[in-house]
């Protein structure tokens, strides 16, 4: 499914943007965050119930990359989004759009909270994160391995409908 946004369109990642995803998830400033290209952007197309990944795209150009897990279970209707924007689109709010975009396709979808798990030292993602209404909820000691081999803390973050600015 397409959704389509004032500057910014989220359309189904396909094996054919293989090669875009690795070029963005390649780029230093978002390798720092996301951890080795070839393994994440192969686990992008691994599709499991409830995972949907998005080509961020501008006039037809993509620029980005968006996903969801959705949480199934009726009793705990929630989903989680990461996204990775290429640097040189950096500063020009595509990723916030992108994540309004995909927040409010989610919450249409039935979903009562959406968490997002940014690297606790990535000020950046977090002050973004926070402007679009998300909550941190707590750090997640030695989350995930960096690239460089060692363990570094995230920062659980969620946002409810009413809260999304």
């Amino acid at each position: 499914m397409t959704i389509p946004g004032p500057r910014v369109t989220l359309r189904p990642l396909t094996r054919a943007d293989a090669q875009r995803v690795h070029e963005i998830l390649s780029t230093p400033e978002v390798a720092r965050w996301w951890g080795e290209p070839d393994h994440e952007a192969e686990s992008l197309f691994d599709a499991e119930p409830g995972f949907s990944a998005y080509a961020v795209e501008i006039a037809g150009e993509t620029v980005g990359l968006i996903q969801s897990c959705e949480e199934l279970d009726s009793q705990y209707r929630h989903a989680g989004i990461d996204i990775a924007i290429d640097p040189a689109h950096h500063g020009r709010g595509i990723g916030p759009e992108a994540i309004r975009m995909l927040a409010r396709h989610l919450f249409a979808r039935g979903h009562h909270r959406l968490t997002i798990d940014p690297a606790a030292a990535n000020e950046r993602a977090v002050h973004v994160y926070t402007k679009l209404g998300f909550r941190p909820v707590g750090v997640l000691r030695q989350y995930e391995r960096g690239p460089d081999g060692t363990f570094h803390d995230g920062l659980l973050m969620d946002l409810l409908e009413a809260e999304l600015t």
